[in-house]
């Protein structure tokens, strides 16, 4: 599934900047600066690794999280080993398509951009190829990366449909469209508002996993899906707010590049209070324990939210990170609430 767009996404956007910053030094295995790999053929370790990369592997991992206590909570305790490891590895898959192909439509900004532009469709590797134009001289060539991005997302597809149902499976290919032609295509260079919808990509995990279990799509599931909806702005702005310059000069319009300061951390509080809200929305079904959670982990969440909002009215400096990665440990924290409580007597807790 897709996250979140280029962070966690979840998503369209679900996701942390180390995950953002593969390099393809790393991914060739320490290949020293200016050290030649050949002019003829590259290394199949520095392929595959280089196309590893492109799936923003980091960004999965926070994916994962939210599918499987969804799939607990939809089946009021533990799904099968089989379900659950069908699920999670054709979401994997299908989130590695989607950003696989992301990298692939976004190759030009990502040159531009210093927190991308490392990743292995873009960068020089000494020795390969040399020559011009797009993918010369790259890790990885840009039919590569768009046919592996194919073939990734067929085989979720495959493997959903086949393994789980065909609803799962359909879900997921809606991620990865929306994700792609959606938000890549459609948004991201067009509008402020591309983190918004677009975000809505990162969402699909929940429903996934909802459906995989239960072979529907409840008012529960799309209760989760608006959690990560409303938690994907606050997310992401955050990250934006550390890297509008990048933004700046790829000229994407995120909220921090064409909005004050004062504007997005406005927004970033609005968005964390429907975010909060909405999380209680859940305790009908999820029990008193989760909402005792929700509330504490709410308040956490929403206290960093308006210290973000002081500072940047302060002038003392904004460290819009610190909501970044509190924001990760605020989902991963909150879903792992949601596992706990659907092992537990639901009607009595």
């Amino acid at each position: 599934m897709s996250q979140g767009p280029d962070v966690v996404g979840m998503p369209g956007g679900a996701a942390r900047v180390s995950g953002e910053r593969t390099t393809v030094t790393e991914a060739a295995g320490a290949l020293e600066p200016g050290q030649a790999i050949g002019t003829e053929r590259r290394p199949a370790a520095l392929v595959a690794r280089g196309l590893f990369a492109l799936t923003k592997p980091r960004i999965i991992e926070l994916l994962l999280v939210t599918t499987l206590p969804t799939m607990m909570l939809a089946d009021r305790g533990l799904p099968s080993l089989q379900l659950i490891v069908v699920t999670l590895v054709g979401g994997a898959l299908a989130a590695a398509s989607a950003n696989t192909l992301n990298c692939y439509i976004d190759r030009d900004i990502d040159a531009v951009m210093g927190r991308t532009k490392r990743r292995p469709l873009v960068a020089k590797v000494a020795g390969h190829g040399g020559g011009a134009g797009p993918g010369a001289g790259t890790a990885i060539k840009p039919a590569e990366a768009l046919t592996f991005g194919i073939l990734l997302g067929a085989a979720a597809t495959l493997l959903l449909g086949l393994a789980a149902n065909w609803l799962a499976a359909a879900l997921a290919d809606a991620a990865i469209v929306f994700y792609v032609f959606v938000y890549t295509i459609g948004l991201k260079r067009r509008t402020a508002s591309n983190i918004v919808i677009g975000g809505a990509a990162g969402c699909f995990p929940v429903l996934v996993g909802w459906a995989a279990v239960t072979g529907k799509v409840s008012w529960w599931a799309v209760v989760l899906f608006a959690v990560i909806f409303f938690w994907t702005p606050p997310h992401f702005w955050a990250l934006a707010i550390r890297f509008r310059e990048d933004y700046a000069a790829a000229n994407v319009p995120m909220l921090p590049v064409v909005a004050a300061p004062a504007t997005v951390a406005k927004k970033i509080v609005r968005y964390s209070y429907a975010m909060v809200a909405t999380t209680l929305l859940l305790m009908p079904y999820a029990g008193a324990v989760y909402g005792c959670c929700a509330i504490v982990l709410g308040g956490w969440f929403l206290r960093e939210a308006h210290q973000l909002r002081g500072r940047i009215a302060s002038g003392t400096g904004s460290a819009p990170m610190r909501l970044f990665h509190l924001s990760i440990g605020y989902l991963t924290l909150l879903f792992a609430a949601i596992a706990v409580t659907a092992l537990l007597p639901w009607h009595r807790w």
